[in-house]
């Protein structure tokens, strides 16, 4: 019997040994109860930890099983999936589960393995790893500069309608970088959204003027359609982090994953952190 069949025998044995109740059963249903959730955590970490132990002996372990991802809406749809055929090639033993919010999750209350996140990273509680960075611009449609005039400089924003991205802390707040100085500048409007999406669409619709990662438009940006403004003065980037749980020992399809991303961000000009 191997290592971790052996270690997994012994916990559905200690399972059949516990007085606590660790399932609710129903007609319809199975589930954990609270103190089933908590065992099942603790289980997982063990069985996580021999199969990082096997590894550091010299007894090399195969990155396998399901690994659990979740990432910020846009940033997956214009990102991640274009590189999870490659991950997935590179690694026909691990199956991915990806979901994308743009709302801060519990790693440990939905079991997620590895989320991305965009933007200063305050969780203790996690192991926090920065990969890469997202480089902003001021961004509108040409329609919308024809009828309403382009900026020139960021204090001339509090003269147009701006779109707000409602999940950063900064909020209507806009901080530009000019050489060392940064400039805030409080700006206004009548539409706001908590999804990076819908900031998209508004824009593409004409109605104002946002701050957005250079991927949420990629190649539409400086084209009939859409315009960068204010070349010299840049919103201020926003760092990149693979975050996962503190444990002993991280998974190994884990560590393949956040290397995976931190080597292809690298020679990704919207997200690449090199020289920062």
């Amino acid at each position: 019997m191997g290592t971790s069949l052996f270690v997994l025998y012994g916990l559905l044995r200690l399972v059949q040994d516990v007085s606590i109740q660790l399932l609710v059963r129903s007609t319809r249903s199975l589930r954990l109860t609270d103190e089933g959730e908590r065992f099942y955590e603790h289980c997982r970490q063990v069985m996580e930890a021999v199969t990082a132990a096997e590894a550091s002996v010299g007894k090399r372990v195969k990155p396998s099983g399901l690994l659990r991802v979740n990432c910020p809406v846009s940033f997956g749809h214009f990102v991640i999936m274009p590189l999870m055929q490659s991950f997935l090639t590179r690694y026909p033993a691990i199956k991915v589960d990806l979901t994308m919010s743009d709302q801060f999750i519990d790693l440990v209350e939905t079991g997620v393995d590895v989320a991305i996140r965009i933007g200063d990273v305050r969780d203790t509680a996690l192991i926090s790893k920065r990969i890469g960075i997202t480089r902003r611009i001021t961004v509108a449609t040409n329609d919308y500069f024809q009828k309403a005039g382009e900026p020139q400089t960021p204090s001339d924003l509090i003269h147009h309608n701006c779109i707000v991205y409602t999940q950063l802390s900064t909020g209507n707040e806009w901080y530009f970088q000019r050489q060392t100085e940064t400039i805030k500048v409080r700006v206004n409007g009548n539409f706001q959204a908590n999804n990076s999406t819908a900031i998209r669409e508004a824009v593409l619709a004409g109605i104002g003027i946002a701050i957005s990662p250079v991927w949420l438009f990629g190649d539409m940006i400086n084209t009939d359609k859409l315009k960068s403004i204010l070349p010299d003065y840049e919103p201020t980037p926003l760092p990149i982090y693979a975050m996962y749980r503190r444990t002993r020992f991280t998974p190994v399809k884990v560590q393949c994953f956040i290397d995976f991303l931190n080597t292809e961000f690298q020679i990704n000009p919207w997200v690449s952190d090199y020289g920062h």
